[in-house]
């Protein structure tokens, strides 16, 4: 067994091992240690269920709350830290990355570099989050710059997310070691998930999201918030479908695009969007305006280029890139008769400019569970996550309210008593206390001096701890600005304002309304009067494109197909003479020379019984020698060509193999998909293939290479699509040069013939024989057959 092959049986015997010998709780530790050792099996079973875990909860899943996974969360907690506002300076990305990484995110800088990278892409982020300065990539797949080189601050989109972060509206916890915390999820004022999307692979699952527009997604939760029992359909009317940043057309039905957002799972159908431009004189060409989301524009070009160069659309003549800040693809058709549409349906069925987007909604619920969502399912978790936002951010203002309230009352107190508070302050040895225990319902008479000043009495003080502090820290130019109308008009507006959020707070009626009235706020600001907010993918019917053979979209002109002995192949134009002396190699000859249009397909028989099918219009030029035909199909180096001929449909073909094996197969069946040809003769050992010839007759000749001749009925020969055949001709077995049983020959040539007209053979040159009765030589299929007629060639060929 070589080193490093798994076989099956070793296998069986590992796992009989682990769970016969390792899985043993009598077993010793190693160097008798006297403790026991942990089973192997459960060991690897529990750090693998952590690593699954800490993968789909820390790495590839994002949370269905803010729509983020933990490494873009991070990124943007830290630009916060940084003060990297969206009205603000930008700073060096090395240094945004290396806080995450030293403070957050204990991973690679190269990941969370190219992860905010992707952020600051608008062409793989519908909303940005990043605002990237330098090269941050482009839609032809190159990759950013290195993170000295650019810099970044956020968006006001991130903003949004990170709105009410200092407000207590979401928990915290602690970083990798402890020394910092981090939010858990974001406030996330933005419907983040659906808007912008995601995608990632953990450990027996992924996900897969498509970015929507924000408007269609704010009036979906408006009528989710006033309807909550809403049906998953009646969501589609606001949100059609996704609304990718690169544009495009949706062609997938109304009823599928349904099914997916109901069942969290299915598939989009995203076309290009191109436009016929019109040049003139009936000439013309196609701009691709916009290309599917996620394909790199240089590969899709160097594929179109690719189909051009193989000429599997032979219709097109060129694609070019004009593209600067806005996409432009030129399509050049061969010819100005030619269908854009029939041009397009090819290039959507052989490359990218049609792809399939996958929707797989797997998302985490709470931060925790994992599991796959309808859109209903994912609009609800945001509302709801914006409920719990809105009652922490609201229980956070009251607590700041009543704070301030307090020290406005003591505000108050200290105006009214303002000399007893300086006396107090200016001659007290601990104003503080003094403060505090001084009973501010009597009247005080002002001090001339400290021998004047009386200390106050412990009794029932009306000033707290907070307020005597405040009252503290307050500076004497302050005193002026301190005056009891201000006061009781900022008292009055936070003990309404107090009022409301307690009504707020009590009143879920209330609290959704507040949450429409952000979502109206959100729509308003990144709606169609936002930058790029409009929607770019259309919807349309995908249609149906009449799949055109090639034959027909190729301009028919004749040709002349020459095949050398060493099967060099190539298409002279026009119909020339067949006996015009022609160039090849040194040491090759003429093999196959015939006429043919460049709509036609040939078909190729070798000795390994197999057929392949080439395109006429797909052979190189007469100019030079042409090109090897194994470059063309794959032509196993042992096998030889045997015949060359031009498809005709509903014609049927006798093949035969060198043994005397034959049979008639349908020209249609033979018609290969693939360069690898198709198998149709069976042949073994040191069998081959050595005859394909058209049935053109009602009668088959055989001779033999021992000079049998032998004439049945065509009938007699069974129809298949793939076999060994029948036995056309019985060949006796002979004493050999060796003393041993040989077959005497085998087949030599065969064709077919009507009866009525006879058979005809030629004699070299121009000349040709008739035999006008084959009677004589009539026999059964598999007969050994009787001498050749008279004046039949001496090599046993027909021709």
């Amino acid at each position: 067994m070589r080193a490093g092959c798994f076989t099956a049986a070793r296998l069986r015997r590992i796992t009989s091992y682990m769970n016969d010998t390792i899985d043993d709780p009598n077993m010793e530790a190693p160097d008798g240690g006297g403790e026991v050792a942990e089973p192997l099996r459960r060991a690897i079973g529990e750090r693998y269920l952590t690593y699954a875990l800490s993968t789909i909860m820390h790495r590839a899943l994002p949370d269905a709350r803010d729509g983020l996974k933990p490494v873009h969360r991070r990124i943007l907690y830290a630009m916060r830290e940084l003060r990297l506002s969206a009205t603000g300076g930008f700073r060096k990305s090395a240094k945004i990355s290396g806080d995450v990484m030293g403070n957050y995110h204990p991973h690679g800088d190269a990941a969370i570099y190219d992860a905010m990278a992707r952020l600051a892409q608008d062409f793989n982020v519908r909303y940005p989050l990043v605002d990237g300065q330098g090269n941050f990539g482009n839609i032809d797949g190159d990759n950013p710059a290195a993170s000295r080189y650019t810099e970044a601050r956020m968006t006001i989109v991130a903003e949004a997310l990170l709105e009410g972060l200092n407000e207590d509206a979401v928990d915290f916890r602690d970083n990798y070691d402890g020394t910092l915390t981090e939010p858990v999820v974001l406030p996330a004022q933005f419907p983040n998930l659906l808007a912008n999307g995601a995608s990632g692979i953990a450990v027996g699952m992924a996900t897969n999201i498509p970015p929507h527009n924000i408007s269609e997604l704010c009036d979906a939760c408006l009528h989710l918030i006033k309807t909550p029992d809403a049906r998953d359909d009646t969501l589609l009317n606001y949100v059609p479908g996704p609304d990718f940043p690169t544009g495009g057309v949706i062609v997938e039905p109304p009823e599928n695009i349904a099914q997916a957002y109901r069942t969290g799972r299915g598939s989009f159908r995203l076309r290009c969007k191109f436009e016929v431009e019109d040049l003139g004189r009936g000439q013309w060409q196609i701009i691709v305006t916009e290309i599917p989301y996620q394909v790199q524009k240089s590969k899709l070009i160097e594929k179109i280029a690719e189909l051009i160069q193989t000429k599997k659309i032979p219709i097109l003549a060129d694609v070019r890139d004009e593209s600067a800040d806005d996409i432009r693809l030129i399509l050049e058709p061969r010819s100005k008769n030619v269908d854009p549409e029939v041009l397009m349906g090819m290039l959507y069925r052989n490359s990218d400019l049609e792809v399939r987007f996958s929707l797989n909604m797997n998302v985490l619920i709470d931060g925790v569970t994992p599991k796959v969502c309808s859109m209903k399912e994912v609009l609800r978790a945001f509302l709801d996550h914006r409920q719990e936002v809105l009652l922490r951010r609201s229980r956070h203002r009251m607590a700041k309210i009543d704070h301030r309230l307090e020290v406005l009352e003591g505000f108050i107190v200290a105006f009214l008593n303002l000399d007893r508070v300086i006396d107090i302050i200016r001659y007290d040895d601990d104003p503080k206390a003094a403060l505090m225990r001084e009973d501010w319902g009597i009247d005080h008479v002002r001090a001339t001096d400290e021998s004047d000043y009386v200390s106050p009495k412990p009794g029932e003080g009306e000033l707290s701890e907070v307020q005597v502090d405040a009252i503290l820290n307050m500076r004497l130019r302050s005193l002026r600005r301190l005056e009891e109308m201000e006061l009781v008009r900022e008292r009055d507006e936070l003990m309404l304002e107090r009022a409301n959020l307690e009504d707020l707070l009590a009143d879920p009626a209330l609290q959704w309304a507040k949450i429409a009235e952000q979502l109206k706020e959100t729509k308003k600001t990144f709606g169609k009067d936002y930058e790029g907010g409009a929607r770019r993918t259309q919807f349309a019917e995908a249609g149906n494109v009449e799949e055109v053979p090639l034959e027909a979209m190729i301009d028919k002109e004749p040709i002349t197909v020459v095949c050398s002995q060493m099967g060099w192949i190539r298409a002279m134009t026009g119909h020339i003479d067949l006996k015009r002396e022609l160039k090849f190699k040194d040491g090759d000859g003429p093999r196959f020379i015939f006429h043919a249009e460049t709509t036609d397909r040939l078909l190729v028989f070798a000795s390994n019984g197999r057929f392949y099918t080439v395109s006429a219009a797909n052979l190189p030029g007469g100019r030079g020698m042409g090109e090897p035909l194994r470059l063309m199909v794959d032509l196993p180096n042992e096998a030889q060509i045997i015949d060359i001929m031009i498809h005709k449909p509903g014609r049927k073909l006798l093949v035969a193999s060198d043994a005397g094996n034959g049979f008639m197969v349908p020209e249609d069946d033979v018609l290969a998909q693939t360069r690898n040809g198709k198998q149709v003769l069976n042949v073994k050992g040191d069998e081959t293939a050595m005859i394909c010839k058209p049935v053109e007759g009602d009668h088959v000749a055989v001779v033999s290479q021992n000079g049998k001749f032998l004439v049945f009925p065509v009938e007699e020969l069974p129809e298949m699509g793939r076999g060994k055949g029948v036995r056309l001709q019985k060949y006796n077995m002979a004493r050999g040069r060796q003393g041993t049983l040989e077959l005497d020959g085998g087949l030599s040539d065969l064709t077919t013939f009507d009866w009525a007209e006879g058979l005809k053979w030629s004699m070299g040159g121009d000349k040709t024989r008739h035999e006008a009765d084959m009677s004589q030589w009539l026999a059964k299929r598999a007969s050994v057959g009787k001498k050749p007629p008279y004046g039949f060639p001496r090599d046993y060929k027909f021709s």
